[in-house]
């Protein structure tokens, strides 16, 4: 018969056992490990390709002909197409009504300090990542104005002459693209004034 010495000792042997099975069971799974892969480089710089032309004929305004006119703060250009004609993607053509000018700040007013009209031809290409200006046909000043005009917009002569003597729906998308402008850039401005004439408010329609 066995002594109650030795049976006490395998019971609380045979206890011990089991709760340490019981928490062994218990103990959360370990958390299962991935081989992550570190992006590189080039995996992390993405250039956005640009699927339309008119930020191209934005900056080829800003870069190439409003720094031909007296430097000032802001640099806004503005157009009006006449046509397109998209077929050959290594020369896109853009015939339209283009205006440049540039701004300088005085308190919530654009003061104009130089622009101008540059209507024409842009020959665009389509590149992997966007598009790049080519070449531009330009309108001539002076005597050569009314036949470089016609020769540059062959049989969309009429409908370029239409849009360029509108001055007043011109006006009016002046306004409306320097209130884009100056929402863009989040500037407190409201007015826009050309010299020697009357402030304007800038639409915010």
């Amino acid at each position: 018969m066995m002594n109650l010495s030795l049976k006490k000792t395998l019971i609380r042997t045979s206890f011990l056992s089991m709760t340490c099975l019981f928490m062994l069971a218990c103990q959360p799974k370990p958390a299962e490990t991935k081989n992550e892969v570190e992006p590189t480089v080039n995996d992390s710089v993405i250039v956005e390709k640009e699927t339309n032309y008119f930020p191209t004929i934005e900056r080829f305004f800003v870069n190439e002909i409003g720094k031909q006119y007296a430097e000032a703060e802001y640099c806004v250009p503005f157009n009006k197409i006449v046509a397109v004609d998209e077929r050959d993607s290594d020369n896109i053509l853009v015939w339209g009504d283009f205006w440049v000018y540039n701004y300088n700040r005085s308190g919530d007013t654009l003061k104009t300090v130089s622009g101008g009209n540059h209507s024409g031809l842009l020959h665009i290409r389509q590149t992997d990542t966007g598009f790049e200006v080519i070449g531009f046909d330009q309108v001539a000043d002076g005597s050569d104005n009314l036949k470089s005009a016609q020769q540059i917009f062959g049989d969309k002569y009429e409908a370029f002459h239409a849009i360029q003597s509108d001055e007043q729906t011109r006006e009016r998308h002046r306004l409306e693209v320097l209130a884009n402008y100056v929402e863009k850039h989040n500037l407190n401005i409201s007015f826009v004034q050309d010299y020697g004439w009357p402030a304007k408010q800038i639409l915010n329609e």
